[in-house]
């Protein structure tokens, strides 16, 4: 399919990972009426209280609302959590998820593995915040703030208020479902609780929207210690992650968090927030022909649909929810999150672009490495995304500008195996 390079524009055609996180780990509580977002914290539970003197109205700085051009910001409490200086960063490399706790031998076996800089043990779960379900981490904010991206890391407020008691949400979240700055959220874990948003800041692990303190979290119900978010940036992860997987139970899953360069290529190993799926090579298969066709003649009836962040069809889209739905009417499994869909197949470059090869971009000033955004090629020099709220799904020119992470052809087979991993 990639020699085959005539355009094939949306009249002749048919007429162009993360991660969602925990998605086969039971929610606390999963009533049928809440919106699915793609991607769990509550209020203050047992011995936590709300934060105090964080203003209802604060918005980040230099924005009309909850989200404009800012970076990651937390405004700390009256009486502040001590917390100690930020020594260091560690990138986020891999992420092991299982349906209930992980022994604590297995986070500290991980960290002695060779090309391991770090193993940190988190509870993860998938609670309805706000109405919508969203995978949340339960976490030490002392020692898990090394893990998360450079502006979120630096924002010493936001992870005051979370070791205080309260809930530091995603730009992304915040910006497209409007929330302000110490606005209570209806948290609805194992009871249901409002708890106060205590910064906003992408950690820049894939479908994380949130982020409380293990207290918080296990007061909710999330299982306690049963995810590991493993730093090895040198390290060739396709190897360790079959060391990894010796380490843990059957029922344990673990993926990549960031894209890596083929076994083939002896280069530096990481490329931070590039689309590309680690260790798979230009080859195959991709999308037949029909599959591609189907595909394309999928987006682009949906065009003039609503964006609606979480949504994913068939009458109101995000970008990535309609990528997996488009995909699904030609009969291919995609995962449902940007970050994730950008590890289904192999970097393509530009020279090589076709339609129906993705486009992924890094949209949030708090995870300048994240992807966070998705379009599909269309040809000609021109795009088909769900762009933000408020628009509708659009045809326009393929942007190629500073925020552009790369394209990714899909391979069924790879977006079939990343969409089933529990740990995305």
């Amino acid at each position: 399919m990639r020699g085959w390079s005539r355009r094939l524009s949306l009249t002749t055609v048919a007429a162009g990972a993360s991660l969602a996180l925990l998605c086969a780990v039971a929610a606390v509580r999963a009533p049928a009426s809440a919106a699915e977002a793609p991607a769990v914290p509550g209020l203050a539970g047992p011995g936590l209280r709300p934060l105090q003197g964080i203003p209802a109205a604060a918005v980040l700085p230099g924005s009309s609302g909850p989200a404009g051009d800012g970076i990651a910001i937390g405004l700390a409490s009256a009486d502040e959590v001590p917390l100690p200086p930020l020594r260091r960063l560690l990138q986020a490399d891999l992420l092991v998820v299982s349906p209930a706790a992980l022994p604590r031998r297995a986070a500290a076996a991980i960290a002695r593995l060779p090309g391991v800089i770090a193993a940190q043990q988190v509870d993860a779960a998938r609670l309805e915040v706000n109405g919508r379900f969203v995978s949340v981490l339960g976490v030490n904010p002392a020692r898990f703030r090394e893990f998360a991206a450079r502006p979120t890391a630096q924002a010493r407020g936001l992870w005051q208020n979370v070791a205080g008691g309260g809930i530091a949400i995603s730009y992304t979240m915040a910006r497209l479902d409007r929330i302000p700055l110490g606005h209570p959220l209806a948290v609805d874990g194992r009871r249901l609780e409002r708890l106060p948003v205590a910064g906003i800041g992408t950690v820049g692990i894939g479908g994380v929207d949130a982020v409380v303190s293990d207290a918080v979290a296990r007061s909710l119900g999330s299982p306690a210690g049963n995810a590991i978010v493993v730093s090895a940036p040198h390290a060739r992860l396709a190897g360790l992650m079959q060391q990894i997987k010796a380490l843990l139970p059957r029922s344990a899953a673990i993926a990549p968090l960031v894209a890596q360069a083929a076994s083939t290529v002896p280069a530096a190993a990481a490329a931070a927030g590039a689309a590309g799926a680690a260790g798979v090579s230009a080859g195959g298969p991709g999308l037949s022909r029909a599959q591609l066709a189907a595909f394309l003649r999928a987006a682009e009836s949906r065009i003039g649909m609503p964006y609606v962040w979480g949504a994913a069809g068939p009458r109101a889209f995000d970008c990535s929810g309609l990528v997996q739905w488009a995909m699904r009417q030609a009969g291919v499994v995609m995962p449902r999150v940007a970050a994730d869909q950008a590890r289904t197949g192999p970097r393509v470059p530009l020279s090589r672009l076709l339609p129906g090869d993705l486009l992924f971009y890094h949209t949030d000033p708090t995870a300048p490495d994240y992807i966070s955004h998705v379009a599909i090629y269309l040809g000609d020099g021109e795009m088909l995304q769900a762009p933000e709220p408020g628009l509708d799904v659009e045809v326009v020119p393929a942007d190629f500008g500073s925020e552009f992470a790369g394209a990714v052809e899909v391979y069924p087979r790879v977006a079939a195996a990343v969409a089933a991993n529990p740990a995305g």
